[in-house]
């Protein structure tokens, strides 16, 4: 769930059926001491202006994630890993109801994320092999010279977004659909994703 809200409560009003517990959540963070924003469409609660954990609503359940969780102890096991094998550092702590979520235990975890991110602690992504253009996206760019000029105009992700999902198909006749589907999105000047964001 991604909005244009500028402050977190009436953002909160929005992450339906889960107000009750993610207004709980936010109570918590932030009386551990941590400034809040809007990252991502999501509420970020920083310190020091570095993101220490982030609150999403889903379709079962709310989600609590912790940005470097991967330094955590998490004595309770409470942590996991939502995309194991891509995700390196990022942790998160699902609830299912209010009932679940424990304002103690919960601040022992901040407490620790703090002090890690306080130190500099930060698992730093590794870079990205480039991704070379696939044959049918450079014979459109041929075809279309506002499209080459609008795919450089697009930052280096957005740019990723699309050279990778092109060229993950494993069928010619896919990857010409996949780059038809992306000419009027990049025209558009918007990155493949952009619609979820």
């Amino acid at each position: 769930m991604r909005t244009k809200h500028t402050n977190v409560p009436d953002l909160i009003k929005e992450m339906k059926p889960w107000v009750s517990e993610v207004t709980l959540l936010r109570e918590i963070a932030l009386s551990s001491g941590l400034e809040e924003g809007i990252k991502w469409g999501v509420p970020v609660f920083m310190v020091e202006g570095k993101n220490v954990l982030g609150i999403g609503a889903f379709k079962s359940y709310v989600g609590l994630w912790f940005y470097q969780g991967v330094f955590l102890i998490d004595p309770k096991k409470v942590l996991i890993n939502a995309q194991e094998g891509k995700t390196k550092a990022l942790r998160q702590w699902r609830f299912t109801s209010l009932e679940e979520i424990n304002p103690t235990l919960i601040k022992k975890y901040i407490k620790e994320a703090i002090k890690f991110t306080k130190e500099g602690k930060e698992l730093k992504p590794k870079l990205k092999k480039a991704v070379p253009i696939p044959a049918e996206l450079l014979s459109a760019f041929k075809k279309e010279k506002q499209l080459k000029s609008s795919f450089e105009r697009l930052t280096p992700g957005k740019q990723r977004e699309y050279l990778e999902y092109i060229a993950e198909a494993k069928a010619e006749a896919t990857r010409l659909r996949r780059v038809e589907k992306s000419i009027p999105i990049i025209l558009a000047g918007k990155g493949l994703h952009d619609k979820y964001k």
